[in-house]
């Protein structure tokens, strides 16, 4: 009873279980009551989304190596008053089916690769379906 890292808008995997959404923002243009019909999100969980400064620093300049690696570490660090969340998260993908994503279409540049790692070290069941976009 994995959890998935997924991205937000994508069609859901048979068994994915509630997904959750760990952006800062809904989605534009979408109406509140479609937002889990149409494959965005059940729960809205912005606390395990980086901070509108974090993101809009790493979307104001082309992303390198070095500056993804600083970003990784503020995301990291604004994670910090989170962990008791991601430990929770990770206990439950021991009991039942679950996601959660962001919209980001490239996950090596997405803070979702990021929490995927939060959430292994917490010691979370995660799908082996490898990078989905």
């Amino acid at each position: 009873m994995p959890l998935r890292i997924v991205r937000l808008g994508t069609p859901r995997v048979r068994g994915e279980g509630l997904r959750l959404g760990t952006v800062r923002r809904p989605p534009r243009g979408v109406r509140k009551d479609e937002i889990a019909s149409r494959d965005f999100y059940d729960v809205w969980l912005p606390e395990l989304a980086p901070s509108q400064a974090l993101v809009s620093w790493i979307l104001s300049q082309p992303i390198t190596e070095q500056r993804w690696a600083t970003f990784a570490r503020k995301y990291r660090a604004e994670m910090k008053p989170a962990r008791r969340t991601i430990e929770l998260l990770a206990a439950l993908s021991h009991q039942t089916n679950f996601a959660a994503g962001c919209y980001c279409d490239d996950e090596a540049h997405c803070h979702r690769s990021l929490l995927r790692e939060l959430f292994r070290e917490a010691g979370a069941a995660i799908a082996d379906s490898g990078t989905r976009r």
